[in-house]
């Protein structure tokens, strides 16, 4: 599934590679991983984000076992299962894995978690599939990139600190 948004119809195509690459490993889940210690439970196998780039197509696998950024293998390397192969994206260079998956062939994979264990439920997974694939795309020079980059606060400067001079000031 790609979600409750509409699909922009240049990316139809891309949602449907997807959502075929999860049925792949919905078969997978059922035939082999089902009750395997890795597995979180409360996951379900859900294509997030898929869209066309650059001539193909990427997007965020999720399954109880990993989350991963996938794309067809084709587009990227014409090398074996196993083989390694970097892809510019705007955030910068990412390295993927070759390796075959069911009926859908050679895929390239790149694993943003594995075992799913940190992630809750599906909806914690969802959103954070969904946040990985904007800040895939994401240039990596640009304003929000930078923002995003910056430390949520200003770093404590110890010497002050142990002078006392950033204790609250209440007016």
């Amino acid at each position: 599934m790609t979600g409750g948004a509409p699909v922009p119809v240049a990316d139809a195509d891309a949602a449907a590679w997807g959502d075929l690459l999860a049925g792949s490993y919905r078969q997978i889940g059922d035939r082999a991983m089902r009750d395997l210690p890795i597995c979180n439970d409360a996951l379900g196998v859900e294509a997030v984000g898929f869209r066309r780039f650059n001539g193909t197509i990427v997007g965020i696998m999720v399954t109880p076992w990993f989350m991963n950024v996938v794309m067809p293998a084709s587009a990227v390397a014409q090398t074996m299962s196993g083989a390694t192969v970097q892809v510019r994206f705007p955030a910068g260079n990412i390295e993927f894995i070759i390796s075959e998956v069911g009926q859908m062939g050679r895929i390239a994979s790149c694993s943003l978690f594995s075992p799913m264990f940190q992630l809750a439920d599906m909806a914690a997974a969802r959103a954070t599939a969904e946040a990985a694939i904007v800040e895939l795309m994401l240039p990596a020079d640009s304003e929000e990139a930078v923002r995003r980059r910056e430390p949520a606060t200003t770093p404590i400067d110890r010497r002050n600190f142990l002078r006392g001079a950033l204790m609250e000031r209440r007016e």
